[in-house]
């Protein structure tokens, strides 16, 4: 049962001066046990705590034992007292989709991790608990496991057993139990100290050359994001120690867990990891170290107030890793790959402002929807556009109101706007009006009147952004930043000019030339020197595309003019990706799809002939190698173990080459077995069940969806199997497979929320006929579709009709 907005208000107004004891045992492979003791205020006689999937279920209320009325993972609790203590033991199921106490065995050396992966709703099936944000209380804890693990908490270590099996951790300041955590396992462990604090980086021991080739690194990162964050932040950091742990399983690219974030182990990849991919974990470590403030220190009071936590560290994960930790470009990434995303999201039915009000958010289930483009990368957009109309003094100086007047405790929307307004003279409350309560985007729009370009805002929000002029060779003439309201810009200096307005990505606004400098662009985008600049453009093209202004004839035209001279091998990634599974597969139909990729092929060649830098090299050789269709120079990379680029196939790059040969059917269960065989980790079972999964016969299709179908698939298999699936050049092949998602989906959502975005994030990257998309509005119309597959399919329909 998805707990709701009434009930967690109720529960809050009647609670206070909670905290826990937790106990956990993790010495048994079947299941684990739990033992907590709840202590409360209570202004009422009865309440009820979660805990789900229980067994063996004892319940202890104010010392008396009482026969537990447990139904919908609810535990009801009656005759409660002013103060009260509740015990409540339980065996529960480990779990293989990351949502609770997930548990894996390393194919690599077989070695057992176990780890509580919590976040919104989700602590209660670890152990019983209030599980609203609302409720924060601080935590105690004591695992007992192997003696030669480790286990890491959300506090520090602070005792040990004789035997070795028994820790204890120090007891939390006051946090929301979505954030409770703990890891156990034989990490490979990298540890030091800093600003007086222990920090630490673990990973699997099957990982330990990949921690300590990247150790000197992470650690400097993070100590020069955390320095960075003291300078920006008066609040000093509020918890004992600091580790990031790479753990299997993970859904989220990372959690912001105080004291001990958890990064999905994906993050640490073996062989290669490109400048691009160091600088976006970098993102990566200053956006978790954000929610330390952001979420942890001061953490929403309901979930209609996620961007209170995501879009601030989304924001703040991008400028401290470039001003704090020196890592360039920063917001090329953002604008390339990530902001596009948001434009479309913004145009979808299911779209919601940045900050909706809490009665929009009626439940847990609903909540969960809304982590989404919007909350993350609109709301960054939003937030860098807000520091530069107000002014980054200013909003500091707000910051860190909020932050004094509300740390260990709840906040919304509200507060946040008064610690803004006391800290400026602007109309903080009107910009939040139509920024955070409104949503949708403007459209900046340039026209010519003669050959004066004139800028205009087709919508309602204030724009205070640059505005940069070009020659028609598309040479930098004049730059300035320029205010835009309610009446048009002229620019009478810049007539002839080609003008491009919003070129550093400042707002977050539809983008419109007029048509000479779209020409102009087109035809010569990889001219313009500065990247951001070109991301920006390149973002503009893909929407030109989505909204079906630019025919896909005339897109890849324009990708094949400009993507083999890109000098920037972020942008060069990002294209690839958003067309290669994105565009083709909504905008260019099934028969033509082949075509599409053959330009995409051909353009990543023509990058290489250019003869770029190392980082375009691998940009273009890996693109190459999820798009050729030539198998003999294929097979010859993989003969060599090099690509003839001069680009060493590391193990990621060797498994894209065997998933590509064995799309076009050139790779047969033989050959795959052996690639298997010679990595036996668990990225490499995966990558071989992707490959397996590809192969353009009826017998690999209906074995592939038959393992995505078994009961205990973990959610990485079921990611690896449906990335095989599902290929944009045999749609013919998967229609029977379409149409099984459509009709099992639901029933297989029903696992989990989390299994349910699993679920909806392996849509089938087919062009769908009138028939197919017709199918998925039946579904959506007849069946009981879970919230949160609901409107992952709801988001699908939009962007295909």
């Amino acid at each position: 049962m998805s707990l709701t907005l009434v009930e967690a208000r109720a529960r809050a107004a009647q609670l206070s001066d909670v905290s826990y004891a937790v106990e956990l045992d993790l010495t048994d492979e079947g299941s684990f046990r739990c033992r907590t003791t709840v202590r409360f205020a209570s202004s009422g006689p009865t309440t009820f705590l979660e805990l789900a999937r229980a067994e063996d279920l004892v319940v202890r209320v104010n010392g008396s034992a009482v026969e537990p009325s447990y139904a919908s993972d609810r535990i009801a609790l009656e005759g409660l007292l002013e103060r009260n203590e509740v015990v409540v033991e339980a065996r529960l199921p480990y779990v293989s989709d990351g949502d609770g106490m997930h548990a894996m065995t390393d194919p690599a050396d077989g070695e057992r991790y176990v780890s509580a992966y919590c976040g919104m709703d989700i602590a209660h099936r670890v152990f019983a608990c209030f599980d609203q944000n609302d409720l924060k209380a601080p935590v105690s804890l004591t695992v007992t496991a192997d003696p030669a693990w480790t286990v890491l908490a959300n506090g520090l270590l602070t005792s040990v057993s004789d035997d070795g099996a028994t820790r204890t951790f120090a007891t939390t300041p006051p946090i929301p139990v979505a954030l409770f955590v703990a890891c156990a396992g034989p990490w490979h462990s990298v540890t030091w100290e800093h600003a007086a604090l222990p920090f630490g980086w673990h990973a699997r021991r099957s990982q330990a050359a990949e921690l300590d080739r990247d150790a000197a690194e992470l650690r400097t990162t993070t100590n020069d994001c955390f320095d960075h964050f003291a300078v920006l932040f008066e609040e000093p950091y509020a918890f004992d120690s600091y580790d990031q742990v790479f753990v299997p399983g993970l859904n989220w690219g990372a959690m912001e867990l105080p004291g001990c974030v958890l990064w999905a182990d994906e993050l640490l990849p073996r062989g290669v990891i490109t400048d691009g991919e160091r600088t976006d974990r970098a993102t990566v470590v200053a956006h978790e170290m954000a929610h330390m403030w952001f979420g942890d220190l001061v953490t929403m009071t309901w979930w209609e107030d996620t961007w209170l936590q995501e879009s601030f560290a989304d924001y703040m994960g991008y400028r401290v890793a470039e001003d704090g930790a020196g890592f360039a470009g920063t917001w090329v990434s953002h604008e390339a790959s990530r902001k596009p995303g948001a434009y479309e999201a913004d145009e979808r039915r299911s779209t919601h402002p940045v900050a909706p009000e809490a009665e929009e958010i009626v439940d847990v289930a609903t909540a969960m929807t809304n982590f989404d483009a919007i909350s993350y990368s609109k709301g960054n957009s939003v937030l860098r556009q807000l520091v530069t109309w107000l002014g980054d003094e200013a909003f500091l100086a707000g910051v860190n109101r909020y932050l004094a007047r509300h740390r260990f405790g709840n906040a919304t929307l509200r507060d946040f706007v008064a610690a803004l307004d006391e800290s400026s003279d602007r109309d903080v409350h009107g910009w939040v009006d139509v920024w955070l309560r409104a949503s949708g985007f403007d459209t900046l729009r340039v026209t010519l009147d003669g050959d004066v370009p004139v800028l205009a805002r087709e919508g309602r929000r204030p724009h205070r952004l640059r505005v940069t002029a070009y020659d028609d060779e598309l040479v930098e003439r004049d730059s300035r930043m320029v205010d835009l309201g309610d009446e048009p810009v002229r620019l009478d200096d810049w007539a002839g000019l080609v003008v491009v307005p919003h070129a550093q990505g400042e707002s977050f606004a539809r983008l419109r030339l007029d048509e000479r400098s779209w020409s102009a662009v087109a035809g010569g985008l990889h001219r313009i020197d500065d990247a951001l600049t070109r991301a920006v453009l390149w973002s503009a093209a893909l929407d030109l595309a989505h909204t079906r202004e630019l025919s896909p004839d005339d897109f890849l035209a324009l990708v094949a003019t400009n993507l083999p001279h890109e000098t920037n091998a972020t942008i060069v990634g990002s294209v690839l990706r958003r067309v290669h599974r994105g565009l083709l597969v909504r905008r260019v139909p099934a028969d033509r799809t082949a075509t599409a990729v053959d330009t995409l092929a051909a353009a990543c060649d023509a990058g290489l002939a250019a003869g770029p830098d190392a980082e375009l090299t691998t940009a273009f050789t890996r693109g190459l190698a999820a798009t050729s269709r030539d198998a003999d120079r294929l097979r010859g990379w993989l003969a060599d173990g090099r690509a003839d680029s001069d680009v060493d196939l590391d193990p990621a790059l060797r498994w894209t080459v065997v998933h590509r040969l064995a799309e076009i059917g050139e790779l047969d269960e033989a050959e795959i077995a052996a690639e298997e065989a010679h990595d036996t980790s668990a990225s490499g079972a995966q990558a071989a069940a992707t490959a397996r999964a590809a192969r353009p016969t009826d017998g690999a299709k209906a074995a592939a969806w038959a393992a995505m179908t078994a009961p205990d698939v973990s959610n990485r298999m079921f990611s690896a199997l449906a990335q095989g699936l599902w290929s944009p050049e045999q749609a013919g092949l998967l229609a029977p497979y379409v149409q099984r998602y459509l009709a099992e989906g639901p029933a297989l959502a029903a696992r989990g929320q989390a299994f349910s975005l699993v679920i909806g994030w392996s849509f089938p990257t087919v062009a769908f006929d009138a028939e197919q998309v017709a199918a998925l509005r039946h579904t959506l119309d007849t069946a009981e579709v879970p919230t949160v597959l609901r409107r992952s399919w709801e988001d699908r329909y939009d962007d295909l009709s």
